[in-house]
């Protein structure tokens, strides 16, 4: 069975059949990293280029012990200013990581909040410098929408701050988000505690989510990443089945009229 129900979810130039994007930061160690993101399904897997020491290549890197069976998703995570998130998309490039990248342009460093401003100048910079930019972002349907026309490859609002496993906040926001950006992908980032968490995001019709914590602090990572893929799997069903409309009063789910048919033991 395609873990995809509709096909793949389609990032620039990039397909994948797995709508579930995971991190690597924050396992206990490497080798438990390796089985959660295996269970997980995932073909996507996000790294900070912070944490990969590219002026030694002799040396173990925090890239070889991913699956070679997933794409590397760099991101400028600890960027602040325009330049640094440039500069980092370059040099996951020249390093032959590919031009495919996560932009964070972090504004206020309590609450890990995106800052809209810096994030708009520098996806457009990027994709003029020809990356296809998957973007971090506060739930705001009007710079979701600025993003996309400035070429955005893919939309990523938080469900809420990230790493605090609160879930969606404010679940309403992804629907309008969704009825504003109409050409890209739509992925919900940060925030996400629990498979319900995932299976709503995907309810409410997103094309994807990308979750780190959540499964890297759970009591057992394995087994949450692997509840996170069915979770994704089954939103993502739920949504395209088309849910019921919700109705004020109770509505019998037997007919009230009709034979009543009771079988009496002889």
């Amino acid at each position: 069975m395609s873990i995809c129900p509709d096909g793949p979810v389609k990032i620039g130039p990039y397909a994948f059949h797995s709508r579930l994007f995971v991190g690597t930061g924050k396992y206990m160690s490497d080798a438990i990293m390796q089985e959660a993101i295996t269970a997980s399904g995932t073909e996507l897997v996000t790294v900070a280029l912070r944490r990969v020491d590219l002026s030694q290549p002799k040396k173990p890197s925090l890239l070889e012990a991913l699956p070679s069976s997933v794409k590397i998703l760099p991101n400028t995570a600890g960027c602040h200013t325009v330049q640094d998130a440039l500069l980092v998309a370059d040099i996951a490039r020249a390093a032959g990581i590919g031009d495919l990248i996560k932009l964070e342009m972090i504004g206020d460093n309590e609450w890990l909040w995106p800052d809209p401003i810096l994030t708009l100048e520098a996806t457009k910079r990027l994709v003029q410098k020809g990356f296809a930019v998957m973007v971090y972002t506060s739930p705001d349907p009007v710079l979701a929408k600025h993003l996309e026309d400035e070429g955005a490859a893919a939309v990523m609002p938080l469900g809420s701050p990230i790493g605090s496993g609160q879930g969606i906040v404010n679940t309403e926001v992804i629907g309008r988000i969704k009825e504003r950006v109409t050409r890209v992908p739509i992925v919900v980032d940060a925030g996400i505690g629990a498979a319900a968490d995932a299976a709503m995001a995907m309810e409410l019709g997103a094309d994807a989510v990308l979750i780190n914590t959540a499964i890297a602090l759970a009591q057992d990572p394995v087994a949450m990443a692997q509840a996170m893929k069915w979770a994704v799997m089954a939103g993502r069903q739920g949504f395209l089945a088309g849910r019921m409309t919700k109705q004020w009063r109770a509505s019998a789910s037997s007919p009230a009229q009709g034979q009543v048919r009771a079988h009496v033991p002889s």
